[in-house]
């Protein structure tokens, strides 16, 4: 199984399978689509309009993580389910931290 995210110099790119109007915000781990690509699976409370899901997406690996707010950012797929999330700061340590919460 591949990584849900990518190395870059200034920190990650995580790559995220949001579901939003979930009961619960969680992490649920990771999951590998049919074309092998991996992602974690996120789930947020706030619905998909005027960006209110990314943005609760944004605290909440924000939380996760141990980072500050403004060192997460979606920068790709804003209006899909299947997103990029950057987070920047220490690549190793952020990575770490991701597959300690994906279980792996």
């Amino acid at each position: 199984m591949s990584a849900p995210f990518r190395s870059r110099g200034d920190g990650i790119d995580l790559f995220v399978r949001l579901t939003p109007k979930a009961a619960l915000e969680r992490i649920d781990g990771v999951e590998t689509a049919a074309d092998g690509r991996s992602h974690l699976k996120a789930r947020v409370r706030a619905v998909p309009e005027n960006g209110a899901a990314n943005a609760a997406l944004e605290r909440l690996l924000a939380k996760a993580l141990g980072v500050p707010g403004s060192a997460v950012s979606v920068v790709a797929a804003g209006t899909s389910r299947l997103k990029t999330v950057r987070i920047l700061g220490d690549a190793a340590a952020l990575a770490t931290s991701v597959e300690a919460l994906s279980g792996g």
